[in-house]
């Protein structure tokens, strides 16, 4: 059964009542199974759910907004409207969006490499309509700090997705005092570290792959930034 099936039985099996869907939702997620594809359908259901909150972070949703993540990544012809009612379910849901994201978070307990791909996917859906608002800053800021990142972290995060012509070295996270070699071997690690392979394993379904293309894309325009400074 593939990741959109399974999101089409759970959004099935909650029904469309809101009341404490966010509880449903992780009582589904996590049923007893376990592996890599339980794994992605958590993750692909934290995505949603999380992104549905931050559409509605300005008290306001609108129909760009929900469908933002339709258009960002590759959903199969056919599920869109499975897609779209789990991002209704939590849109709706009573429960506030600091709910959602603590226990999204639990999902993936000592996991924080998974907790900032879906912060980076949040940020893609974020930037769909060609900028990233003030209010889904703020969101994003709180969800970061609820699933534990720490601020140098985040502001790497918002360097990559919103500023242009950013701080390379906060970009990659690297002190401006590393030497030539530190800053090599930095980068190499960042590279083998996003790999696609990498994310799949850590539960990134492949739809949501091109998060990995964009971050090696960052990655790499700002070790040429630095290259190019540092005559390398």
């Amino acid at each position: 059964m593939s990741i959109w099936e399974r999101i089409s039985v759970i959004v099935q099996a909650i029904g469309q009542s809101g009341m404490e869907a966010v509880d449903r939702l992780i009582g589904y997620v996590t049923a007893p199974g376990g592996g890599r594809g339980e794994r992605s359908v958590a993750f692909t259901v934290a995505m949603i759910a999380l992104a549905a909150k931050m559409a509605k972070a300005d008290g306001v949703v609108t129909g760009d907004e929900e469908i933002a993540f339709l258009d960002v990544f590759e959903i199969p012809r056919g599920e869109e409207r499975n897609v779209a009612r789990l991002f209704n379910l939590a849109k709706q849901d009573v429960a506030g969006f600091e709910v959602y994201a603590a226990r999204l978070a639990g999902l993936f307990p000592d996991d924080m490499e998974i907790r900032v791909d879906i912060l980076d996917v949040l940020f893609h859906i974020a930037k769909a309509d060609g900028v990233v608002h003030e209010h889904e800053v703020a969101y994003l800021a709180r969800v970061a700090e609820i699933f534990g990142l720490e601020p140098r972290e985040f502001d790497r995060l918002l360097a990559r997705h919103t500023r242009q012509g950013a701080d390379p070295y906060l970009v990659l996270g690297l002190e401006t005092s590393a030497s030539n070699d530190e800053a090599r071997r930095h980068y190499r690690r960042l590279v083998a570290e996003n790999h696609p392979d990498r994310l799949i394993a850590r539960g990134v379904p492949e739809e949501f792959l091109r998060i990995a293309n964009d971050r090696m894309a960052a990655i790499n325009a700002a070790y040429s930034k630095i290259s190019a400074e540092r005559g390398l």
